[in-house]
């Protein structure tokens, strides 16, 4: 497998955001979520870069983004987002976000008052109640888990990532989901993100879903173990006019389980007029 890279980096208040800008054509960002990266993406933004300008990054905390201390939480994601916007003078892209990067779209979109033309949400953290006991656990230990031996805590990476997944992931898509996550900074990172996470990021934009009155396509994995598709049910009578696909076979990680079946349905969505809407 080809090592994934993200050649280009914006500042943020100090801290380096990778990035990285594919194709030609109406611009598209896609926002990746937790424990992920813009890696696993790639054949979402490999197929779309064949009709569109796709811009993917790293979120702060994540991949190839700065990993030191300091907060990676959904309440500073989407002012990540927003200065990326600015960074490629962006002013009405459609956007895709799986997991948290769905949490962050709608953030930027309803707190930063971001306008976007098509808004794509992929098994996103969105709905009240979500957060694992493993998540609980990891706020109340932190430094513990933080602590443990470096071979123990990839095993505990390993194990997690796989949960996410319906059927097995490929060993070498796996190696690179695992490996930000075991370099330098990255043990600590793992955590760090685990113990900032907060339902109250959620609860704040979760009564504006009202409001949204662009496009709004959800996909969801039926097979998602993490967040159930309940959640997705309860997210498209949130907000008008949204329409729901459940794509079966795959479970949270359903970008890399199943990136065919949701191009299936993104590629037509983003390429339709607003006005059908």
């Amino acid at each position: 497998m080809t090592e994934w890279k993200l050649p280009d980096a914006c500042d943020f208040d100090g801290r380096a955001v990778r990035y990285g800008v594919s194709g030609d054509g109406p611009p598209v960002v896609v926002v990746h979520g937790t424990p992920w990266s813009s890696f696993n993406f790639r054949h979402i933004i490999k197929a779309l870069s064949q009709a569109f300008t796709v811009h993917y990054y790293d979120l702060i905390g994540y991949g190839q983004s700065d990993k030191s201390l300091g907060d990676v939480s959904l309440g500073i994601q989407n002012q990540v987002l927003d200065r990326l916007l600015d960074h490629w003078q962006l002013d009405n892209p459609s956007i895709i976000g799986h997991d948290f990067g769905g949490a962050t779209v709608l953030r930027t979109h309803l707190i930063n008052g971001r306008d976007f033309d098509k808004i794509v949400l992929i098994d996103p953290v969105a709905v009240a109640p979500w957060g694992s006991s493993f998540f609980q656990h990891v706020r109340a230990h932190e430094a513990a888990f933080a602590g443990v031996p470096d071979y123990i805590h990839e095993a505990i990476v390993r194990a997690y990532v796989k949960t996410a997944a319906f059927k097995p992931i490929d060993e070498a898509a796996l190696e690179s989901i695992v490996r930000p996550w075991t370099e330098p900074y990255g043990k600590g990172a793992f955590y760090r993100q685990m113990a900032q996470a907060n339902s109250a990021y959620t609860d704040e934009v979760q009564p504006l879903y009202a409001r949204i009155s662009r496009p709004v396509l959800i996909l969801w994995g039926r097979e998602d173990t993490w967040i159930p598709l309940e959640r997705g049910e309860a997210l498209r009578d949130m907000i008008p006019g949204s329409s729901l696909h459940v794509v079966p076979d795959a479970g949270h990680l359903v970008i890399e389980e199943q990136p065919d079946q949701l191009m299936k349905k993104i590629h037509p969505f983003i390429h339709t007029e607003f006005s059908q809407f």
